[in-house]
């Protein structure tokens, strides 16, 4: 690197202010790779000296590339690991393309809908972030672009497994997707043994949605729990995910040997990740009102 790109870096920055507006992330930009305004978002591409490429929708970081597997894994392994043998699959959002990476990484897995609503993210994607998309091409793999809060309205007992990869419920049409009426609808499409995750956000900045969206989804499904994990570019370090089932635990279904045998395939999702990611912090349980 040149004095020139060195001095050209302390010019450009990347701030992304967490809900308050009183404290956020900032991030050295070394290039600005893509940069659209669609019509749902802005979609924005850079890269950085130390997490490599940087995406962000409406100035907010969806992943990166140095710590997007902490995320994509917890959100996919933990609900896949719970089911026997998981076939159909449905990933709401997820455009960057990891979640279904991971889902894939599941041999009994036959059929994958990505439903993202916003074409221009799997454009974008598919040719700046080809270390979480490049299985949009799997023949497995359907792409759909409508908004998933109408799109699920068409299944009954159709997926073993529903994922919810979405943008903030604050952010683009992420909200949609934090209603009790889409949860409702996600466990209708699920067959009786189906499994459900989402990611509902960090417990500090954002502790309101996540126990709105916990309170939620625990209205319309039998088993449901909160699971955390860390997750370096997300506002707190923390993230949580909420598992749900009409009929399948977490815990007491979860498949061990599957897990056993794919555990070199990960690298941040293991057995005993699976099961202490449901030990709460005690300021967590209050929040969801397990304390």
């Amino acid at each position: 690197m040149d004095d020139r790109e060195l001095r050209t870096m302390r010019h450009l920055f990347f701030m992304e202010y967490y809900s308050g507006g009183n404290t956020g992330l900032f991030m050295k930009m070394k290039k600005l790779i893509y940069s659209y305004q669609s019509p749902y978002q802005r979609i924005d591409i850079f890269e950085h000296p130390d997490f490599g490429r940087v995406f962000t929708l409406d100035g907010i970081v969806m992943c990166t590339e140095a710590d997007e597997f902490m995320y994509h894994e917890m959100l996919a392994h933990v609900p896949l690991f719970s089911h026997s043998g998981p076939e159909r699959v449905l990933i709401i959002g997820g455009g960057d393309g990891g979640t279904l990476r991971e889902v894939l990484k599941h041999e009994s897995v036959t059929e994958v809908i990505v439903c993202e609503i916003d074409p221009y993210v799997i454009e974008a994607a598919k040719k700046y972030l080809p270390q979480t998309a490049f299985e949009f091409d799997n023949p497995k793999t359907t792409i759909v672009n409508e908004n998933g809060a109408d799109y699920i309205k068409q299944y009954k007992d159709y997926f073993d497994a529903i994922i919810v990869d979405s943008t903030d419920p604050t952010a683009g049409e992420g909200g949609y997707l934090f209603t009790k009426d889409f949860y409702r609808c996600c466990a209708d499409a699920l067959k009786t043994d189906g499994v459900f995750s989402a990611e509902t956000e960090d417990p500090f900045y954002d502790k309101g949605w996540v126990a709105i969206a916990f309170n939620r989804i625990s209205s319309v499904f039998a088993n449901n729990a909160v699971y955390c994990g860390f997750m370096t570019t997300y506002p707190s370090g923390m993230w949580t995910y909420t598992f749900a089932s009409k009929s399948r635990d977490p815990q007491r279904d979860f498949d061990t040997e599957r897990a056993a045998r794919m555990e070199k395939l990960f690298h941040y999702y293991n057995r005993e990740i699976h099961r202490s990611a449901f030990a709460l912090p005690t300021f967590v349980k209050e929040l969801i009102g397990k304390a």
